[in-house]
């Protein structure tokens, strides 16, 4: 993939950027850290050069300045809410947090917990953490919130929360996902700040969408995708536009909530410095893009790979069918269909033409490789098999693993595990091959390439079982499917 995005000078220009707003605000901020902090790989995706931990390398930069608070909500503990790009649930998320934030030496301060109302799940984990030495505050659910500001602004509203005790000028206030209270705990800090005569401010760090690139850009369509889910839109900044005569990008939720936003902050400090959303936002990734048509291209296929998403999600009934209905609208916006990308009509030509499913992969050179149905091997395994052979320039016809090797694990499977389908999942597929390289060359020669598959795309022509997702996962390969399953069974 064309590099698009200039990685490095987006460390340099972001951390700056946060600095002087930090100075702006008498030394002491808190940022809304909104998306992943790191592990971001739809950034990645779109803005091709982009990495996924460079916004927690650009914080690691400013790591002398910055204290990260992370934000739970208490319903989402109680729910067992889970982040599914992860499969673990958010309190196990925060934990994560903790442990990657404080390996890299950035300090953790504290977790809060929002909107608790004395729920037994949330007091368990907040004892689990101040076990570990966390401090843990509790802020609370507030009547009327967010429209009711004299009830907000008091004492019985803000008031009412732990005051999360800080001691560095910039506070990072992050989250494992969506609707965990970031900005309501931001404002409730600001609120117990000039109670205590100390100034503060806020702002807000959002990748997306890309304020200062055209509201249909492909990357901005991309966002939209993303969330889809959500039912966030992406809109001209009305505030902004009225105040500069600038045209920038923001989105529904910030655009709706910021009159709110301005009485609160004019209630709290007695004045509100900003006079848009934009005004409060910090992200400068739209001045990195080198390469805008690679960024255009990348996101293009970020949303047919949006869309394969929210088909397959609609199949297992995890997703509405609007959601589909708006991605493929955005589809049409950005003027492009399943067909341009090209896995797709590769795998369903070698279904049509084997009557079984298929799969298939575009490695780095543009090359298409396709993997069929066999008596050992599913479409996964099979495509898996002929890429590493296709690097390593290995004959197709030459087998890298003995079928000999693959019926004992059939059997294994089959007699002993419970398992109905003999034949091999990915991962079954790659300790076969790692034990066959121990002692043939051109196995250990196939398993060498297995990194040169990082960022290739591929497609199945029916649902993907949990396993094969993982390891394509895991390979970092970024695979789509057809929203069908190879049988028709209610029970998958």
């Amino acid at each position: 993939m064309k590099i698009g995005f200039d990685n490095e000078k987006y460390l340099r220009m972001q951390s700056k950027r946060i600095r002087e707003r930090i100075e702006e605000f008498g030394n002491k901020l808190y940022l809304e850290f909104g998306g992943k902090l790191f592990d971001d790989y739809h950034a990645a995706r779109v803005l091709p050069g982009f990495e996924p931990d460079s916004k927690l390398r650009m914080l690691m930069q400013l790591s002398d300045q910055a204290e990260i608070v992370i934000v739970i909500s208490a319903s989402d503990i109680d729910k067992n809410k889970k982040r599914e790009d992860l499969g673990i649930t958010y309190d196990e998320d925060v934990l994560r947090l903790i442990d990657a934030f404080t390996s890299r030496g950035l300090y953790v301060g504290s977790v809060c917990i929002t909107r608790y109302a004395g729920q037994e799940s949330a007091d368990n984990f907040k004892a689990y953490l101040e076990r570990e030495g966390i401090k843990v505050y509790l802020h609370y659910p507030i009547s009327g919130y967010p429209h009711n500001i004299s009830m907000i602004v008091s004492d019985e509203g803000y008031g009412k929360n732990d005051y999360i005790e800080t001691s560095k000028p910039l506070i990072v206030v992050t989250a494992p996902g969506p609707g965990s209270g970031k900005m309501a705990t931001c404002l409730s800090q600001l609120y117990h700040e000039y109670k205590r005569g100390i100034s503060a401010g806020y702002a807000k760090f959002e990748t997306f969408p890309i304020w200062n690139i055209p509201l249909k850009h492909p990357v901005n369509l991309a966002y939209e995708a993303a969330t889809a889910d959500l039912n966030d839109v992406n809109m001209i900044d009305p505030f902004h536009l009225e105040a500069y005569g600038e045209t920038t990008v923001n989105y529904n939720r910030d655009v709706e909530i910021f009159p709110v936003l301005q009485a609160i902050f004019e209630k709290i400090m007695g004045t509100c410095r900003y006079k848009s959303p934009t005004d409060m936002g910090v992200n400068m990734v739209g001045n990195c893009i080198i390469d805008d048509e690679a960024c255009q291209e990348a996101s293009r296929q970020e949303i047919i790979r949006r869309y394969y998403r929210s088909l397959a999600a609609e199949v297992i009934g995890s997703a509405k069918e609007d959601e589909v209905f708006k991605i493929e609208l955005l589809l049409k916006q950005a003027h492009v269909t399943v067909d341009d990308r090209k896995v797709v009509p590769a795998a369903l030509t070698m279904e049509k033409q084997t009557g079984m499913p298929a799969a298939a992969i575009e490695l780095p050179d543009g090359r298409i490789i396709t993997g069929k149905t066999s008596d050992l091997l599913g479409p996964s395994s099979a495509l898996l098999l002929n890429s590493l052979k296709e690097l390593a320039g290995i004959p197709h016809e030459i087998h890298v693993i003995s079928p000999d090797a693959i019926r004992p694990i059939q059997e294994l499977k089959i007699r002993y595990l419970g398992s109905k389908n003999p034949r091999l999942h990915m991962d079954e597929t790659m300790i076969a091959l790692s034990v066959s390289a121990s002692e043939k060359p051109l196995a250990r020669k196939a398993l060498d390439q297995l990194s040169r598959l990082k960022g290739c795309q591929a497609h199945s022509s029916v649902m993907l079982t949990s396993v094969d997702l993982l390891a394509f996962r895991k390979l970092g390969i970024d695979v789509t499917c057809e929203p069908k399953f190879e049988k028709h069974r209610i029970y998958h």
